[in-house]
């Protein structure tokens, strides 16, 4: 329904993960000849105590794939070796695009998927862990909806006092009660 939005209501792109959450779809993507498409695009990084590298391959699809208005999938492979134990993991990602190959070269897609993460981890992992959502008892109503705006609103007020660790952050607020209202730029 968000594709056929996206394309037929707002005129939009999209790049999108394909989840388990969507088993017939991850079958579908993850069964593509995978092994006999090379690869188009490599990247290295280091930081944060690890070595990443990361492979991006790219077909285009033309029938069989269940999903609206997509053109082209993705298998993106990222092995991530920790600094401290200096043992290689390997993680397999499948994405889906409706743009075509003109459109959407492999290096592209590779800065577009890398894009997304680095919001999942900006935003929702210091929703996840920092504040526990996952966790939280508020279920019913609007009170889910809520709670996440005023987390949002918690995050967005500390990252404009030029907070980089929220957590951190937090702990400093927390000690003294009227450090809040500074955060707030209330006198």
């Amino acid at each position: 329904e968000h594709a056929t939005f996206l394309i037929e209501q707002k005129r939009a792109h999209y790049v999108l993960i394909v989840k388990k959450n969507q088993p017939s779809l991850y079958a579908q993507v993850k069964r593509l000849s995978w092994k006999q498409i090379p690869v188009q695009h490599r990247e290295r990084d280091r930081g944060h105590g690890r070595e990443e590298r990361r492979t991006l391959k790219v077909v285009t699809v033309t029938t069989g794939l269940l999903f609206p208005h997509a053109v082209q999938a993705m298998q993106i492979k990222r092995q991530v070796r920790d600094g401290s134990t200096g043992r290689w993991r390997t993680v397999t990602v499948y994405a889906i695009t409706d743009l075509p190959a003109w459109q959407a070269p492999p290096a592209d897609l590779a800065a577009w998927i890398r894009g997304h993460w680095s919001i999942e981890n900006r935003l929702h992992y210091v929703r996840d862990v920092t504040y526990a959502e996952d966790h939280s008892r508020v279920r019913t109503g609007n009170a889910p909806r809520a709670m996440a705006s005023l987390r949002n609103l918690a995050i967005g007020a500390l990252r404009l006092t030029g907070a980089g660790n929220i957590a951190q952050a937090i702990r400093h607020i927390s000690r003294d009660a009227t450090r809040t209202l500074t955060v707030l730029d209330l006198p």
